[in-house]
């Protein structure tokens, strides 16, 4: 039991990496990373810990110079200065040599700063911001992460003490090399396992009491409304919570269906299964299996030491492994027989336990993580983060959030900042849980955060007020919830694809936008901004909205290029910082000139565990790009051997042509026809060519001069044919400037005297310099200003 058929384990370091005396230990990973020990008895540990899993890294070309009890190490990237003895600042520095830091660095042991942070371990009871646990990488290009404190994996799959006090620390003296940084830490913590392909659509959550009739009812009409869902969260009700007799305690602990409320739990999960859902169920496990439930004669019997004449009580005790292996066998897997496809394990009760130093959430995150990938099943864990390497056991759980804009402002920066210790699959209660206040506005924001975010888990608490189902809000809000969730599940092809990218590349979907502009300050101002996968850079609105103009504002950087709004079509130039205006229907999603997202118009039903018959892909104008669509079975461990599905898709700016190449690898994973759209965004009106097989063909062509989108609709063609769409004119579109400030006058409450100034002086044929300065002349509110210079200054060709 527990084995581990995901990671390899290779935790002894190369001999020739390594210099050693009798009280120390330097071991050499790359030139960049070097593991530094210090025990008084010189005993060093070799095995794998909770966090560190390889240690046998490629060999690291060095140079060695002793100095008395100590040494100076230099690799290329970095010089250990080493005095002998404990550590400590006067003994042990480090400077980082070259790499994108323009001047190096300097480590003394003990002092660190520029930590650009990590991650907590809860939101719980945090309404607005908390601290962050450090990460591994500092703007100052040094950062630690410590080890001394965690415990050893032994060779049978448990855990064990450290025996004594110690010092056992890595160093990454990467300096601003953020990327190359984060590969090397999952190569020396273990990789990123991919999730199922359930897991990247919409999860509803509740915290409530619901019946089968009830569940079903809800799940019903979503589909009446067409709004999908492919996971479905039931909290902590679906088991016996009120009527547990106070003399076995409180039934926050419990593993038995409540039967008034699930007759027939199989039939309920089969249900929920047969209408595309998957399902995972609220565990509190902190008080055991105790005498009412219907698990406790067979773990008693399986563990043949419990008092049942008395009702003992089985405790929770995670540091025994004959506990444990009971527990998942008697309790866990007879509900997984039943249709639970995971867990949520929602554990609350703090850090300690029989064994000095072990974390139980840590032990539950890893043993129920492997159990779960038995039979070659795809695992996947619900739970809190608690430590580093935690985003072995994806997902995480991050809390019971407050409902208060202070919170959602935070939301975005606590996740991309998460990738710097690697965590990258964060799922929060989109919307809030509990406390704070209703606002339409917010909970429309918080949904559209959710669907650019890793996982949209929408989440809420008992009261009868706080539901997010779309028609609860006000009809425009509701219309805008749906929207959103819609394209959540026409986003699964782009997703599943960064999925494998994390695995397989080592880069988490969300990233800060500093690690791909490490030198440019203004990357790290922007804490509300991120990456999304290959294609998009996100900034989520996360503050009420602007009256007058009614529409929410913030602030965007934009990096030198070209860039075209996800759903205005608006084009940007980069090179510069910008204030961007949304109404309700959109926050700002920029594509990158020649970013590809593939997409899908199959979001219901069982479409979001398929891999889809039909391709929406969208292509974005300016310049090359190039994308690979990933696909294998969804929701087996096969993709660790290969078994898997690429379909490349390119475009040539210069030639105007958009190549699908032949679908390759193992084909009967995918449909052996498909039915695709080709959307060019940025672009002008065009004829276009289609040719499938190095055949010409017909095709359906439209255009929306709105958003400089040309819609190119194929005939369904075989996945082994290359298609090539040509645009015979073609050229980079123009934004419709003036339907755009017409758009915002319309909209907008505002004084009509001041709608039909700006509009007089929009039709003005003088430059956009002169506008601007006479829209500054007009003594109008700052925020109107702000977006009708946006629109007037996005682009200029």
């Amino acid at each position: 039991m527990f084995e581990n058929h995901l990671w390899t384990m290779e935790p002894v370091g190369r001999e020739e990496n390594t210099v050693q005396g009798k009280n120390y230990r330097f071991t050499l990973l790359t030139p960049c990373l070097i593991r530094m020990e210090y025990r008084e008895d010189g005993k060093f540990e070799d095995r794998p810990t909770q966090s560190v899993w390889n240690r046998r890294f490629d060999a690291v070309p060095h140079r060695l110079v002793k100095d008395g009890e100590g040494f100076e190490l230099f690799t290329d990237r970095m010089h250990v200065i080493y005095s002998g003895g404990p550590f400590s600042k006067n003994s042990l520095m480090v400077k980082a040599i070259g790499g994108l830091h323009p001047f190096g660095a300097n480590w003394y042991y003990g002092e660190e700063d520029g930590n650009l942070g990590g991650t907590a371990r809860t939101l719980d009871g945090v309404n607005g911001a908390c601290a962050l646990q450090d990460g591994i990488l500092s703007q100052n290009g040094c950062a630690v992460l410590d080890d001394s404190k965690s415990l050893i994996l032994t060779e049978d799959g448990w855990i064990a003490p450290r025996q004594g006090d110690g010092v056992d620390i890595y160093l990454f003296t990467y300096g601003n090399d953020y990327k190359e940084a984060l590969n090397d830490f999952y190569r020396l913590t273990g990789k990123t396992p991919m999730l199922p392909r359930y897991a990247l659509g919409n999860w509803w959550s509740r915290y409530y009491a619901y019946t089968e009739d009830s569940y079903k009812e809800l799940v019903t009409r979503f589909e009446k409304e067409e709004i999908p869902f492919s996971v479905g969260v039931i909290d902590m009700d679906w088991h016996l919570v009120e009527d547990v007799d106070p003399k076995y305690g409180s039934g926050w602990t419990g593993y038995t269906w409540n039967k008034n409320y699930f007759p027939d739990p199989e039939r309920f999960m089969t249900w929920l299964h047969d209408h595309g859902m998957r399902i995972t169920l609220n565990l509190h496990p902190a008080d055991g299996i105790r005498a009412y439930e219907e698990a406790y004669p067979a773990i008693a019997a399986e563990l043949g030491n419990v008092d049942t004449a008395n009702e003992a009580p089985v405790d929770f005790d995670i540091t025994s492994k004959k506990f444990l292996e009971a527990y998942f066998k008697c309790v866990l897997h007879p509900e997984e027989e039943k249709g639970v496809d995971f867990w949520w394990i929602d554990w609350q009760q703090g850090n300690t336990t029989k064994l000095p130093g072990l974390d139980p959430l840590w032990m539950l995150n890893h043993y129920h993580y492997l159990d779960s990938a038995r039979d070659g099943k795809r695992p996947i864990t619900f739970s809190r983060y608690a430590g580093p390497g935690s985003h072995r056991y994806p997902v995480g759980f991050s809390g019971d959030t407050h409902m208060t804009w202070d919170s959602l402002d935070f939301q975005p920066y606590f996740t991309s900042t998460a990738s710097n210790i690697g965590y990258g699959w964060w799922s929060h209660d989109i919307g809030g849980h509990m406390l704070g206040y209703k606002n339409n506005e917010m909970a429309a924001r918080w949904v559209q955060f959710g669907v650019f975010s890793p996982i949209n888990r929408l989440h809420s608490s008992k009261s009868e007020f706080m539901g997010k189902e779309p028609w609860r809000y006000p009809m425009e809000i509701g219309a805008v919830m749906t929207d959103f969730l819609r394209l959540r599940h026409s986003l699964i092809p782009y997703l599943y694809t960064m999925n494998h990218r994390a695995y397989a590349e080592n880069i988490p979907l969300i990233l800060p936008m500093y690690y791909s502009y490490p030198q440019n300050r203004e990357a790290y101002g922007v804490k509300n901004q991120y990456e999304f996968g290959t294609a998009f850079v996100v900034a989520p609105i996360t503050t009420p909205k602007h009256s007058g103009v009614n529409r929410g504002k913030v602030q965007v950087w934009l990096p030198e290029g070209l860039y075209i709004d996800f759903f205005t079509g608006m084009i940007y130039s980069g090179g510069r910082t910008l204030d961007m205006y949304r109404d309700i229907h959109s926050i700002p999603v920029l594509a990158h000139a020649g970013a590809i997202v593939p997409m899908t118009g199959e979001i219901l039903g069982t479409a979001a565990v398929h891999n889809p018959e039909t391709l929406a892909i969208r292509v974005y104008g300016g310049a090359d790009g190039s994308f690979t669509l990933y696909e294998d079975d969804n929701e087996t461990n096969a993709y660790l051997k290969g078994e898997a599905v690429n379909t490349k898709m390119e475009l040539n700016w210069e030639k105007k042509t958009f190549t699908i190449s032949p679908a390759e690898g193992k084909l009967e994973l995918i449909p052996a026809k498909r039915t695709i759209k080709v959307q060019f965004f940025g672009v002008k009106d065009s004829a276009v060519t289609v040719s499938v097989g190095g055949k010409e063909v017909s095709a359906e062509k439209t255009y929306d001069a709105a958003k400089s989108c040309l819609t190119v609709a194929l005939p369904e063609n075989n996945v082994t044919e290359e298609i090539t769409v040509t645009m015979t004119e073609g050229g980079l579109g123009s934004n419709d400037v003036e339907g755009m400030i017409f758009d915002l006058l319309d909209r907008g409450e505002l004084d009509f005297y001041e709608k039909e100034g700006v509009y007089a002086l929009m039709q003005k044929k003088i430059s956009t310099a002169a506008k601007l300065a006479q829209l500054q002349a007009l003594n109008l509110e700052p925020e109107l200003i702000g977006a009708v210079a946006e629109i007037l200054t996005a682009y200029e060709a």
